[in-house]
């Protein structure tokens, strides 16, 4: 694993943390990162601040990092399960994925493992070669060229959690420092996590010495991950503890591409609703990245079963169905061998990017509405489509007002007369679904 920091300051983050937190008691004017540079105070202010929680101080210094080699369990398990960061990773639905970017678990037997994973691409290859003919005989003619992505977007689900990414990953210092103190209790990838922590810790105080006491502090911090019944909420459904209504306005602030709906707030976010979801650790990781959703993910060996995602189009390739159910199986069975030998928490690089995990989501209305724009667009992947239209359905079934509004992008603009209509340019799918009623939204990929 590499972490690479990219700073463009020519200030510190104790240096800015210090200032800011100096400025509010003066009234002298803005006191500036060079003047606290050489305080001769500066590093016991910064303890003081820290121990005592005034930790906004901490959240003015943000840190891109460039970061490779990095598992996608440990990037859904920690980088990406919470709201306080920005990633562009490598795609697996765009980009096609090499057997050189998977991570081995120390504890594990290299030889096992590499040839687990020769299978596993051995099959990626197959399946695209599959899939791509009858993919690109349901698309428009525009839009054939995309075919070996379309395949590359079905073929992925039988990628192992082992499958590495490089990204670009920005955050402030103080959900840095809770990397390193949370990085220990995660219940999968923990090895990992630890090496993740560690580099991280190195090179914050590389970057600024002066961190290094909030770095030992962190470090040093009790953390326990949840324990999550998710059994009780089986039953309440893809929607429950539904909390008012849609009965807002939904104007230029929801339409446009700017979504300034999330930044100018109005009775969206009074209520809302909360959601039990069964879906695949792929879409579960497009899932998060609305960030506005919050989310619980008990620890995967306290709810597993060998339940996996079929997509649809399968039933139409049917030898490329039966090598995808027989990936599956062997990844399964090759899961429980490395269960038995190094624990689940290692053994885990192996589950499939199909393995079906179960969450609880809450949303309030004016970040669904945008989540049900981005996912509803026929462009979404296509997994997370039919859950976000599950949700929504289910909510007009209910009666919610407003639930109407619930639509994709080029729905949502043609109500509002924005042009064009279809914002995706290029990228058009290729069906005029603003014409439809939402009953009659159909897709085949």
């Amino acid at each position: 694993m590499k972490i690479e920091f990219l700073s463009n300051s020519s200030y510190t983050p104790s240096d800015i943390a210090t200032s800011s937190a100096r400025t509010c008691y003066t009234s002298k004017g803005i006191v500036s990162p060079k003047d606290s540079s050489n305080w001769n105070r500066k590093e016991q202010l910064l303890i003081d601040l820290f121990k005592s929680g005034h930790h906004t101080t901490l959240q003015h210094s943000y840190i891109t990092m460039m970061i490779s080699g990095i598992s996608r369990h440990l990037i859904w398990r920690l980088l990406h399960s919470h709201s306080f960061y920005n990633s562009e990773q490598v795609s697996q639905r765009y980009a096609k994925m090499s057997i050189e970017y998977t991570y081995i678990p120390k504890s594990g037997n290299s030889k096992e493992w590499k040839e687990f994973y020769n299978r596993k691409f051995s099959q990626y290859l197959q399946l695209i070669e599959l899939l791509n003919e009858p993919i690109a005989k349901v698309l428009p003619k525009f839009r054939k060229r995309d075919s070996i992505k379309k395949a590359q977007e079905i073929a992925r689900y039988v990628l192992p959690q082992g499958t590495t990414a490089y990204l670009y990953h920005t955050t402030n210092i103080l959900t840095i420092l809770r990397y390193i103190a949370v990085a220990p209790s995660i219940p999968e990838a923990t090895e990992e996590a630890k090496e993740f922590a560690n580099i991280l810790a190195n090179g914050l105080i590389q970057l600024d010495p002066s961190l290094k006491p909030l770095v030992e502090s962190a470090k040093s911090e009790v953390v326990e991950f949840p324990d999550i019944d998710i059994s009780k909420y089986r039953d309440r459904g893809i929607v429950f503890d539904v909390v008012g209504d849609l009965d807002f306005e939904i104007g230029n602030n929801y339409g446009g591409v700017m979504r300034n709906s999330q930044m100018v707030f109005d009775e969206g976010i009074i209520g809302g609703f909360s959601s039990y979801l069964k879906l695949s650790l792929s879409a579960d990781a497009q899932n998060q990245r609305h960030r506005r959703t919050l989310s619980i993910r008990p620890a995967l060996e306290k709810i597993f079963s060998e339940e996996f995602y079929i997509p649809p189009i399968f039933e139409e390739v049917p030898k490329a169905k039966e090598i995808y159910i027989s990936s599956i199986e062997d990844s399964y069975h090759f899961f429980n061998q490395q269960r038995e030998k190094i624990g689940f928490s290692e053994a885990v690089y192996s589950l499939p990017n199909s393995h079906l995990i179960e969450i609880v989501e809450k949303n309030d209305w004016s970040s669904f509405h945008h989540k049900a724009q981005m996912r509803l667009c026929f462009n979404a992947q296509e997994e997370i489509y039919h859950l976000i239209y599950k949700q929504v359905q289910t909510l007009r079934e209910m009666k919610i007002r407003g639930a109407e509004k619930l639509l994709p992008p080029c729905g949502v603009r043609k109500e509002l007369g924005i042009f064009p209509i279809c914002p995706e340019g290029g990228r058009f799918c290729g069906v005029k679904v603003w014409k439809l009623p939402f009953s009659e939204y159909r897709r085949e990929i």
